[in-house]
């Protein structure tokens, strides 16, 4: 068996022991100071530049290929093709740089019908996204130093996993970005092209458009389940241009939430029905049906209430009882009460 490289500890930042739920406890709550965040939101859309930030960069890590920097929009036309018939059949699935969603994890933890936290220990290493900060999973790679091929790629049959592949795999040779325009509230997704030397995929006669692309590769149940994961990585990476919300950046803790939700939805589970979230926030009784046991509805719920803790957005309310409480000892905090 091949050795799995994993980068030195003090290299990425530990986000493998996030806290337990009983840890993080009632005070993931907002502080009342946490809602000057409207009006620096407010400040953040007005000052704010064009804003770009790479989702996905390509299979590649940075500065090992060329990218071609044009931007494509789903309609726009490329040609490649990859095959088994081709010289270069798998080269690309040596020292890749993948980045895995949440919904990446999932599905691959039902591919090995093993937990998502089993699979993270066993296959990930933490990273942290360039643009946002935030720590991310990193599937691990073989080899002395990561330069060899993909844990999951056998030299014969290729990929182990195609059909549970991660999204970073499907998309290539496209790389994923979001860039948001001034005054414009939401994200526009965009594609690059990743033209490496060793590739012969481009030289196939084969043209199509990247919305067809996509379609094939089945991309789009995907980017659905992370919409709001990447909502929230493309909102970060603006608030650092400002320093972070409040002019900080997020605390380990948040980190810690952000990477738990993201990694282990069922250490994600136990927090919302082993601490008292259900007493604190307003959650329909439909859905926490549904989230006991729907990986992905508990994800939504996850990426909402992250909104919420790092952004405060109303993407998730508190009871009404609860809300009061928190304005009175707001008021009593300023001295208004």
């Amino acid at each position: 068996m091949l050795a799995a490289f994993r980068p030195p500890r003090e290299e990425v930042t530990d986000m493998s022991d996030p806290r337990q739920p009983d840890e993080l406890g009632d005070d993931a709550v907002l502080t009342p100071s946490e809602q000057k965040l409207a009006a620096e939101e407010r400040a953040r859309r007005e000052a704010e530049d064009d804003m770009e930030t790479a989702l996905f960069d390509g299979i590649r890590a940075a500065g090992s290929g060329p990218v071609d920097p044009v931007r494509l929009t789903r309609d726009d036309t490329f040609s490649f093709r990859c095959h088994k018939g081709v010289s270069c059949w798998n080269a690309c699935c040596h020292g890749a740089d993948v980045t895995l969603t949440p919904q990446d994890i999932i599905t691959l933890a039902r591919h090995f019908w093993v937990t998502p936290a089993k699979f993270v220990a066993d296959y990930v290493v933490p990273a942290i996204h360039e643009g946002s900060g935030l720590p991310v999973a990193k599937l691990v790679m073989t080899g002395r130093k990561g330069e060899g091929p993909c844990v999951f790629m056998d030299d014969e049959t290729g990929c182990m996993v195609y059909d549970d592949r991660p999204a970073t795999c499907r998309y290539y040779p496209l790389g994923l970005g979001a860039v948001k325009m001034k005054g414009h509230d939401s994200r526009e997704d965009m594609y690059f092209l990743v033209k490496e030397t060793h590739c012969q995929g481009h030289a196939e006669e084969l043209t199509q458009s990247v919305q067809t692309f996509r379609a094939e590769q089945g991309v789009e149940p995907y980017d659905l389940i992370n919409e709001r994961w990447i909502d929230i990585l493309m909102k970060m990476a603006s608030w650092r241009s400002m320093g972070g919300p409040m002019g900080q950046d997020v605390s380990k803790q948040t980190k810690q939430m952000f990477y738990m939700v993201s990694t282990d939805i069922d250490a994600f589970r136990r927090f919302v029905f082993e601490t008292k979230f259900l007493e604190i926030y307003e959650i329909d009784a439909d859905m926490i049906e549904s989230i006991k046991t729907n990986d992905e509805a508990l994800l939504q719920l996850g990426f909402d209430w992250l909104r919420n803790v790092m952004f405060n957005e109303e993407t998730i309310g508190m009871k009404p009882a609860v809300l009061q409480e928190a304005i009175g000892k707001a008021r009593s905090g300023m001295g208004a009460a």
